[in-house]
This record gives structure tokens, sequence and C-alpha cells, in this order.
């Protein structure tokens, strides 16, 4: 058996909570490990409407507190990571019998309002029998309003949060499960599934859907706190209509649903809310697909049925039960329990949260945390950019990058960068670039990812760390496998 070494904090769980209170531990001096059973992003963190917003539609479940915060991080969002998170429209049809345009209008005023806004312009009433934004939609929608919210790719996102914490000075472990930690004087003793037992002055449990799992079954901790599971299933199709806006609309049943560019050539269309027991279950099934299909179809020219998917994907979210009875209505907002009896070392459990506030989480976690460090630096991840977005201007570093790679093909080059931003020469080096496998993937890119970003098999590269999955066809795919399996 190894020699226990001792970390300040010992992390569960490497979805974007866990990721982003490591990088902010990290970068306050705490010695930290995180580890995470799967890859980074390997569950619901992956599986997002790939989105940074305010949450408009929780204005009606007032919601004012979680809406204000996340807006203030939307802006924070945009300038440290900035080449991972880009400013978006969206269109939202006007449909008389579902909203009073007078109440559309309130809403969207406390939306441009309950935050401070440098970036984002404000709101607007917009006509929708006009270009730009009567691409696509059916003709009897004549008004509508837009307003300005975020895409991000979300597991970058994680993996940029990883990055910064591993370079200062967190160790970060994928494929490696707490199979147990127990209190010992003031540390908690832990084992790890590749043999290791480390020891940590505190723990904080950010398993997603498994925290309630990990507090009591690996930690032995009991609590009356209770997680609603609720799986929101997204499709990919092909590219529905033209422009670079998105659409926010609601279906018969009041539910909202996003229908979004994505990934140059395809549309994005989510999410669902289904109550599932298991936290297995991210799969979507037939039913939701032709739930998102017909929700679609409502408001657009051409209709659209699952036969035209060209991926589907789920996620499911470890919603903080605060006893709404509709899984929509359930609080989107954290929760953050510190368990610690006197003199013992104290575990936190993260429950809920949003991606939009990741970063704001991990504040209040360490800020919970802070009595057990009195040597913890004060918070600092505000102003500090990721890995990646170290530049005055997006538009500036692109160009600076394609003078750099001239000679290679652009749209090759525009899709390292939108992924690595101004880390791309560390990735492309000196341009010779090895085998193409097709989808904008190639073997020094993929080398890159199996070297620096804990990348272990195919579905780590195709669908976490790039989409290059969804744009190659089968046979590409399995060269990957079969590279990445040598």
């Amino acid at each position: 058996m190894r020699r226990a070494v001792i970390y300040d904090l010992l992390v569960i769980g490497g979805g974007i909570n866990g990721a982003g209170i490591a990088r902010d531990a990290a970068g306050r001096g705490l010695a930290t490990l995180l580890v995470e059973r799967g890859d980074l992003a390997g569950a619901t963190s992956s599986a997002s409407s790939k989105l940074i917003h305010g949450g408009l539609r929780y204005l009606e479940q007032l919601e004012f507190r979680l809406v204000a915060e996340a807006l203030a991080e939307r802006e924070i969002l945009l300038r440290i990571a900035a080449h991972l998170a880009w400013p978006l429209h969206f269109v939202m049809p006007h449909v008389p019998e579902l909203r009073p345009r007078w109440m559309i209008r309130i809403g969207l005023f406390l939306y441009d309002h309950l935050a401070r806004r440098s970036v984002l312009p404000a709101s607007q009433v917009v006509r929708l029998d006009a270009p730009p934004y009567a691409a696509g939609l059916q003709s009897r929608l004549k008004y509508g309003f837009v307003y300005s919210d975020c895409r991000v790719d979300d597991a970058r996102l994680v993996v940029a949060n990883a990055l910064d914490a591993r370079r200062r000075g967190a160790r970060v472990m994928v494929r490696t499960e707490c199979m147990g930690a127990r209190r010992d004087g003031a540390l908690w003793r832990a084992r790890l599934s590749n043999g290791e037992e480390i020891s940590a002055r505190a723990v904080v449990n950010a398993a997603g859907p498994w925290v309630k799992h990990v507090l009591n079954e690996r930690l032995g901790q009991p609590s009356r706190d209770a997680v609603r599971l609720v799986k929101g299933s997204h499709i990919v199709l092909p590219r529905l209509y033209e422009g670079e806006h998105a659409f926010i609309v609601q279906n018969d049943d009041r539910r909202v649903v996003f229908i979004i560019p994505f990934e140059d050539r395809f549309t994005l269309v989510g999410t669902t809310d289904v109550p599932v027991n298991d936290e297995q279950a991210a799969e979507p099934t037939d039913e939701e697909m032709h739930y998102l299909c017909a929700a679609a179809s409502r408001y657009l020219a051409r209709a659209i049925d699952p036969s035209q998917v060209c991926w589907r994907y789920a996620g499911v979210r470890p919603l903080y039960d605060d006893g709404s009875a509709d899984p929509s209505s359930i609080t989107r907002d954290y929760t953050l329990r510190l368990d610690h009896a006197q003199g013992a070392p104290p575990v936190l459990s993260v429950f809920g949260g949003k991606i939009t506030t990741y970063r704001r989480l991990a504040e209040q976690a360490l800020k919970k945390l802070a009595p057990y460090f009195p040597q913890m630096k004060r918070p600092w991840t505000a102003a500090a950019a990721l890995p990646g977005s170290e530049f005055a201007s997006r538009a500036a570093a692109q160009q600076e990058i394609f003078a750099r790679y001239h000679t290679l093909p652009e749209p090759l080059v525009r899709a390292v960068f939108r992924r690595h931003g101004s880390e791309t020469p560390g990735v492309l080096g000196d341009g010779r670039l090895g085998e193409d496998y097709g989808g904008g993937l190639t073997e020094r890119e993929l080398g890159y990812f199996l070297e620096h970003e804990w990348a272990r098999s195919a579905d780590d590269v195709l669908w976490r760390r790039t989409k290059c999955g969804l744009h190659m066809n089968d046979a590409q795919r399995r060269r990957v496998a079969e590279v990445i399996g040598r």
C-alpha cells in the first residue's frame, strides 16, 4: 500500500461544480485532489443545452435572486471564458393565447435590469415577417421579442477549469473512484479505486446525481436533504433555418423549448423535464423525441420528425428537492450543506445548481470552508481568464492564429481555436498534423487530448473534448477508437 498523502481538500466529482471548486481552491493555495470515477464532464455537465443564461422562465417562479446571480455570472463568463462562450440572440415569437405582450415586456425589462450589462444589448420588439428573424418560421407569426444570452461549450468549460486547477497545483485524477472515506481525528481517510489511500482535511461532495449516494454510502453521513432527479433530453437535426439566432418557444403544455444553431451545420432542440429514479437513466426516449419535434414544429415553417434526428443525448439534473410537484418548477438554485461535528473534519455537499452559476457556487463553497483554512487566500476567479482565454480580443487572437497557420485549412484552424483559444499553438505546433481522421480531427490534436486533457476513450474525444463525432461517419469514428485503443 502506498504511503498516505495529506491534502487540504478532496473533491469528489469531475463535473462543472467539482472542477470549478478544485480550480478556486487551488488558486487560494489549498492542496487539492479532484477524483472523477469516469471522464471529466462525463454525465450531466456535457448534456446541457449549451447555454450560459439568466433563466428567463425562472422569473415566473419568482426566483429573482437566482436570475440576478446568473445574469451577473453571464457577464463574467463572457470575459474569463471568451473562447468558449459567446453572445447569442434569442427570438421569442409572440403567441397571444399563451401570454399577453405586456407580461413578456415586464419580464424582459426585469431580465435587462436585474444585473448590470456591459456586453450584451437590451431586449427589443421585432417583426417576424421580415428578415432576418423570419427565417424558418411560420408566416402566421408576425411579432416577437429579441433578447441576448450566451452559448457555451459545456464539456470544454469543465476541462478548462480542470486544466487551470492542475496548473495551480491541484491533482486531477480521472477513472478513479473514491471507494470510501471515514473521519479519523482531524482528517478524512479515503480509499481510491487505484489502491491509493489519501488523507484530507475536508471533503467536497460534488458528485451530481450521485451526491446522496456518496454522502450516505461512501462517506457514511446520513442526510435529510433530498435530490430530485430530472432528465433533460436534446435532439440534434440538420440545420433547420438560416441565421445565427436561436428561438425560445413555448409548447402547449407551457414548457419552454430552445431551438439553437449548433456546430455550424446543425440545430439543437431541447429540453425535456422527465422525473427519473435512476441516476443512470440518461437515455432519451422515443416519446421525448416526438415531444421535441412536435414543440418545434408548432413554430417552424417545415415540420420535423424523429427520422431527421442525427444525434440525441440526455442528462440527469440533480435538483434540490424543494417539494414542487411539477419537475419544471423545481428550483435550479443550489444548496450547499456543510456537515461538521465538533473538532471533526467537514464535508460539504453540493445539491442542485446550473452550469451558469458554477463559478459563484465554487466561491460560496470555499466561503463555507474558510473557517477550517485560515491561511486560505481571497476570492480571485471573477477576474482570472481560463486557459485559452488569455487575450484582450477574441477576434484579434483568432486572426493572429489564422496568420500563423495560413497554410492549413481555415475551417480546421477555426475549429481548433474554438476549442483551445490562445492555447492553439500548443496544439498545432509546427503545423504538421499527421493523419486526418475527418470531422475536423487530426492525429496531432488527438495526441494532445490524450497527453494533456485526460482523454482515455473515443467518446471522450468525439463527444466531449470535441463534437467531431457529429461530423464523422461510422468508419471514421471506428478509426479514432482503434487509434486510441492502440
